[in-house]
C-alpha cells in the first residue's frame, strides 16, 4: 500500500538506492534519470486511480504493465516503454527525449520500481514534490563524478538575480541554456503569489516560462522537474535543442541565465547568423548576442558570463559597444571563485536592458578578497544581501555608491559613466579598484587547484601561439 512519506525521509531513501546502484556501476545522473522516467507512470497511474483521470500513457506502456514483472521480463518492458514513450510528441515525449534504459540487471531495476511504488506522490503539494527533486538535482549536481555540476547554477546566486530582475506576473521568461530550469522555477515561484487571477496563473503555468537546452538528458530533468512544480502539465517548456542555431522565432521580457562555459561541444552544427551583431568561434560571445536579440524592446536580462566576455578584443569589443549603445547595462556583479562546481571559474553578472543607452555601469565588487568553497564555505542567499540592496531594484535611479576614494576605497559598490568605459583599451569592462592583500592560508587541494587554472591558461595561450605562428608561416 502506497504511503506519504516526509521530505528528508524519501530524499534518504533515494539517496539509499543511489548509492546500491553505484556499487553496479549505474552512476548517480544514470539513477535519477530513470527514476525521472518510472516517478513519471507512478504519477500517471495514481492519477487514473486516485482522481478518474484519462492515463495521457498508451496502452501497454503504463505503471501496471511494469509492476508484477521481473527478469528479462522486466528488461525487455521497460526498454520498450521508453522507446515508445520517446516516440511522443507532447510533455511525454519531452519527458522521455532519447530515452535509453541504463540498469540493465532486473533485480536493480525491481528496487527503484519499488522505492517508487512504496510512496504516494500525487497527494503531496506541488512544492514538497518540487522540492524533493530539486534537493536530488542538487545532490547530483554535488557529485564531482557524476559531471552534473555543469548543468547546476548556485541557488543562491539564482534567487539574488531573480530578486533584482522582479519579474511580473504576464511577462515571458526565458532561460536558452536552461539545464535543469533552476532560473525558470525560481521565476516561477517570484511571480506565483503576486496574483489570484486564475487566467494569469494559468498563464504563469502553460506558457509564461520557455527553456532550451541541447542535452537530451537535462531535458529530462528540467521537464520533470517543472512539471512536479505544476509547470507545463500539457505541455514541457523545455525544448531539446541548440539555441545557438537559429534566431529566436519569439521575443521574450526577461531573460536569466547562465550560457555553458569553453568551447562549443564537438559535433555541434556550425553557427550561421545573419542577425548576429559580429562573427565569432566564443561561445559566450555567441550567446550574448543571441540573448540581446532575443530580447522585447524594454526586455530585461541577467545572465552569468565568464570574465573573458569583459575584456575580449576582437569580436568581444564589437559587441560590448554594441551592448552600451542599444542596451542599459546598469549593472555588473563580480563574482568570486569556489562557488561554481567547475574549479577557478571567474565570472560575473550582466545585468541590461534593452532599448536604452548606457549612462553609468555600476559594479559590485564581489570577489576581491571574498572566498568561498563547495565544501566549507558554500556561498549562501544572505552572502548576497549587500548587493541586492545596493541595486535597488526599485529604483535604480536612486542608487548611491559604498565606494569614495578618500572615505571607503575599498567599497565594493562603484560606478563608471559610460564615456569613461568607452576610452578603455578594446572598451574593457574587466574593472577592479579595491586593494587587498591576500593573507589566507590556502589548503593543499585549494593550491593544487590553483596550479592546475594557471597551467591551464599557460596551456591555451601557448597553443594559441602556435596557431598564429603556423599561420604565418604558411
Amino acid at each position: 500500500m502506497a504511503k506519504q512519506s516526509s521530505e528528508q525521509t524519501l530524499i534518504n531513501k533515494v539517496w539509499k538506492v543511489a548509492d546500491v546502484l553505484a556499487g553496479q556501476g549505474v552512476g548517480f545522473t544514470d539513477y535519477i534519470t530513470q527514476l525521472t522516467y518510472l516517478l513519471f507512470l507512478k504519477m500517471d497511474d495514481e492519477n487514473v486511480r486516485t482522481f478518474g483521470e484519462t492515463s495521457a500513457i498508451p496502452d501497454g506502456y503504463r505503471w501496471e504493465d511494469l509492476i508484477g514483472l521481473d527478469g528479462l521480463e522486466l528488461i525487455a518492458q521497460y526498454e520498450k516503454t521508453l522507446k515508445v514513450l520517446s516516440e511522443q510528441d507532447n510533455l511525454i515525449g519531452t519527458i522521455y527525449t532519447k530515452a535509453q534504459n541504463k540498469i540493465d540487471k532486473p533485480v536493480y531495476l525491481q528496487k527503484v520500481i519499488s522505492l517508487i511504488d512504496e510512496e504516494s506522490w500525487l497527494v503531496m503539494d506541488g512544492d514538497v514534490k518540487g522540492a524533493i527533486y530539486e534537493s536530488i538535482l542538487e545532490k547530483n549536481g554535488k557529485d564531482k563524478k557524476s559531471g552534473a555540476g555543469q548543468y547546476f547554477t548556485p541557488r543562491s546566486l539564482i534567487k539574488a538575480m531573480v530578486d533584482v530582475t522582479q519579474p511580473k506576473i504576464g511577462e515571458t521568461v526565458a532561460d536558452p541554456a536552461c539545464g535543469t530550469g533552476g532560473f525558470l522555477l525560481t521565476a516561477y515561484d517570484f511571480m506565483k503569489g503576486q496574483t489570484a487571477d486564475k487566467e494569469k496563473r494559468r498563464f504563469l503555468r502553460e506558457e509564461a516560462l520557455h527553456g532550451i537546452d541541447n542535452t537530451p538528458l537535462v531535458v529530462t530533468l528540467a521537464s520533470m522537474n517543472l512539471y512536479l512544480h505544476g509547470i507545463g502539465t500539457d505541455r514541457s517548456p523545455i525544448e531539446c535543442r541548440d539555441s545557438l542555431e537559429s534566431e529566436p522565432s519569439t521575443l521574450v521580457d526577461v531573460i536569466l541565465a547562465n550560457p555553458p562555459f569553453g568551447t562549443r561541444p564537438a559535433g555541434s552544427v556550425d553557427i550561421n547568423r545573419p542577425d548576429f551583431y559580429v562573427e565569432t568561434k566564443n561561445n559566450q560571445l555567441n550567446f550574448l548576442q543571441h540573448m540581446m536579440i532575443m530580447l522585447k524592446n524594454g526586455g530585461r536580462a541577467a545572465v552569468v558570463l565568464p570574465d573573458n566576455v569583459l575584456f575580449e578584443g576582437g569580436a568581444g569589443e564589437t559587441i560590448r559597444k554594441r551592448l552600451l549603445s542599444d542596451f542599459n547595462l546598469h549593472t555588473i556583479l563580480r563574482l568570486p571563485t569556489g562557488i561554481f562546481y567547475a574549479q577557478g571559474v571567474k565570472a560575473n553578472v550582466l545585468f541590461f536592458k534593452k532599448g536604452e543607452k548606457t549612462r553609468d555601469v555600476w559594479f559590485y565588487d564581489y570577489r576581491t578578497g571574498i572566498k568561498h568553497t563547495l565544501a566549507n564555505n558554500t556561498m549562501e542567499r544572505h552572502h548576497l544581501d549587500d548587493f541586492v540592496a545596493c541595486y535597488n531594484a526599485d529604483n535604480i535611479n536612486a542608487r548611491k555608491e559604498t565606494w569614495n576614494a578618500e572615505t571607503n576605497p575599498n567599497g565594493r559598490w562603484r560606478k563608471y559613466p559610460v564615456k569613461d568605459i568607452l576610452e578603455r583599451d578594446k572598451t574593457s569592462l574587466d574593472i577592479t579598484w579595491i586593494k587587498f592583500q591576500d593573507d589566507t592560508d590556502y589548503t593543499l587541494a585549494e593550491l593544487v587547484s590553483s596550479i592546475e587554472e594557471k597551467s591551464n591558461k599557460i596551456a591555451e595561450a601557448v597553443a594559441k601561439l602556435k596557431e598564429l605562428i603556423a599561420g604565418i608561416e604558411e
